[in-house]
């Protein structure tokens, strides 16, 4: 998942969310892992809804896995989310960097015997929006696997991360609004070492059920409030219209890529999943006034249930659904 970073900005949200998302779920997986084995639920024997898709199949059911298996192996990469270890935004100028507490910026000290104690600086211009990292003499950085000279511009778009790597330490530079963020990851931290994996609902028929999407004149925005209470107008294509158990709701929808992507909450949160949002996300944006299949069971947990060093969205109050969704992913709590 080269492009996946989950990233939260005034100006490269869809970007960020949409594409990046789509490029996580199409990854292809060649390494096993523990994953959830999914069986179709028994038949309620309550009156069940009347927009209830036919029972599960297997051929949805192998399908849903690998999907969620392929997302399982997206989180432990490296540099994936479990490897975060530090977000430090940057002055102007010269930023120190290291384990060392003399450093602008202060590594944690399990790092400690990766290099030196200042392991560089990293010099920053706002004003020509450049960011230069200056090595420490003696270290050797890499860049996909390949020595990087010892002083280099970091790239900071969000189609392609721009990672520098020294043993276990790998970073990079985001953007937001104008400041400049390192983002440091530990690929050897012990959130990735400990994790036990996502937990997910068993696959339900009652949460996969038909939806209509509507679109918006162009233009169109949306306040989006993200869990360090920075807001945004983000660009909102249109919503979806669907039942279930027999009433009507209906979800914004925000980016602007080739799919559509939903931020909800439910009755479920905080309870048998993450409080502050789960994410949803459709590849192929379907034509207007069309209907599509909206599978609830692919609801997933975003980067900041499993990091504390991510600014992750919360749903538009119009995507709180007054319901439980006891499907897709559930929130295993910290130990």
């Amino acid at each position: 998942m080269t492009n996946t970073q989950f990233c939260f900005s005034r100006r490269s949200f869809a970007l960020c969310v949409g594409l990046s998302i789509a490029a996580s779920i199409a990854v292809s997986v060649t390494s096993a892992s523990a994953t959830t084995t999914i069986k179709p639920t028994p038949k309620p024997t309550t009156t069940p809804a009347t927009e209830l898709s036919a029972p599960l199949d297997l051929e949805y059911i192998a399908d849903l896995e690998a999907w969620r298996e392929r997302l399982e192996q997206s989180l432990r990469r490296d540099n994936g989310w479990l490897t975060l270890a530090g977000r430090f935004t940057l002055k102007d100028g010269v930023n120190t960097f290291g384990t060392g507490s003399d450093n602008d910026i202060v590594f944690p000290p399990q790092l400690m015997g990766v290099g030196p104690a200042r392991l560089g600086s990293i010099v920053v211009d706002t004003k020509n929006k450049s960011v230069v990292l200056k090595a420490a003499e003696g270290t050797t950085w890499t860049s996909e696997g390949k020595p990087t000279s010892s002083e280099r511009p970091l790239s900071t778009s969000s189609s392609k991360r721009d990672w520098v790597v020294l043993d276990r330490i790998s970073m990079h530079i985001i953007e937001r609004d104008g400041k400049y963020i390192l983002r440091l990851a530990d690929n050897q931290s012990d959130v990735r070492t400990n994790f036990k994996g996502r937990i997910w609902y068993e696959a339900n028929p009652a949460f996969k059920t038909t939806a209509k999407y509507i679109a918006y004149p162009p233009g169109r925005t949306i306040p989006i409030v993200n869990v360090i209470d920075e807001v945004s107008d983000e660009p909102s294509p249109g919503y979806v219209e669907f039942k279930l158990r027999g009433k009507k709701y209906k979800l914004d929808a925000v980016g602007n890529d080739g799919g559509l992507f939903f931020v909800i909450r439910d009755k479920t949160s905080g309870d048998t999943t993450y409080r502050p949002s789960r994410f949803l996300y459709i590849e192929k944006k379907p034509e207007p006034n069309t209907t599509f299949t909206l599978d609830f069971n692919r609801a997933y947990n975003p980067p900041c249930a499993f990091s504390e060093f991510t600014t992750c969205p919360l749903p538009p109050k119009q995507n709180i659904l007054p319901l439980r969704l006891d499907a897709g992913e559930k929130y295993r709590k910290p130990a």
